[in-house]
């Protein structure tokens, strides 16, 4: 089972961005598991997205983040991971909305476009709004039902409203 500890990974484009992030979170008081680079020098992104999201997928962590250049490549990845619910955010609405509708478990962000403050702002946002549940189960529960198809190599169809 995982604990509360707030697992980390990241390339060299993520890398000044993380180390302020740690630093934030430090300050508030959550343990961090940084398993990405700690310098700036060209690395490739899937080796981290692995430890981080395979880390959620097992039920090693209960949340993460992933930091690239842009945020994109690290959430095309993270997705693909089984139990995986990665969001790639730029705003701090969209840190609050993954939260509470999509119970996202892995923010990504994109170290060279979103700034500090906007970046601290979004993860404040996604570390400390509750998912709402109700009719958002049904959507969580949709994916779930995609997901086990998808991973025992069945395509999935949806029953029901396709409109």
């Amino acid at each position: 089972m995982a604990d509360n500890t707030i697992w980390i990974g990241n390339d060299h484009g993520g890398y000044e961005l993380k180390m302020q992030i740690v630093d934030y979170l430090g300050k508030k008081g959550y343990a961090v598991n940084n398993v990405g680079t700690d310098s700036t020098d060209i690395v490739r992104y899937p080796y981290f997205v692995a430890r981080v999201a395979g880390a959620v997928s097992k039920g090693e962590a209960e949340r993460g983040i992933l930091i690239c250049s842009t945020g994109i490549g690290v959430s095309i990845l993270a997705n693909k991971y089984k139990g995986v619910r990665a969001s790639l955010c730029t705003s701090t609405y969209m840190g609050k909305m993954t939260r509470a509708h999509n119970n996202s478990n892995i923010l990504c962000l994109g170290g060279k476009i979103t700034g500090v403050f906007e970046a601290l702002d979004i993860l404040d946002a996604w570390l400390t709004t509750p998912y709402e549940g109700g009719r958002h189960d049904i959507s969580l529960g949709l994916i779930k039902e995609a997901e086990n198809d998808l991973f025992n190599n069945k395509m999935w169809t949806p029953e029901g409203p396709m409109k």
